[in-house]
């Protein structure tokens, strides 16, 4: 049997300062929980096979498609289907829950200098 233990978001949250570069805080059922921070603009992307879902923990961002922004406050979610192009934005520094499958590449079908392919356990 795996050990249960709580997790508290705050701390995690408080072991990183840099942003667009998740971290592994949980897993269950092929699935990761990550802990990432935002600001600024990231990159036009989408994933072939992964459905995600962004938690607000702390701040506010807009998630961009190329019809209509949608914005999130904290303590909202919103899922992003497989498939569809999307860039987060953050005008100030937000605090995001992610989940999503093992699989996902941070920036899909976009490679470059913000994708993460091996992310650090926290």
């Amino acid at each position: 049997m795996r050990r249960m233990d709580k997790v508290s978001l705050a701390h995690k949250l408080s072991l990183f300062h840099d942003h667009w570069h998740p971290r592994i805080v949980g897993e269950l059922n092929g699935q990761h929980v990550k802990l990432v921070k935002f600001q600024g603009e990231f990159v036009w992307h989408h994933h072939e096979h992964e459905d995600e879902l962004f938690l607000v923990v702390e701040g506010r961002f807009r998630m961009e498609f190329r019809d209509r922004d949608v914005w999130l406050e904290r303590g909202e979610f919103l899922i992003v289907p497989r498939g569809v192009e999307h860039r987060p934005v953050a005008d100030e520094e937000v605090s995001v829950l992610l989940f999503e499958p093992a699989s996902t590449v941070n920036t899909g079908n976009e490679a470059g200098p913000l994708t993460r392919s091996t992310l650090e356990r926290i």
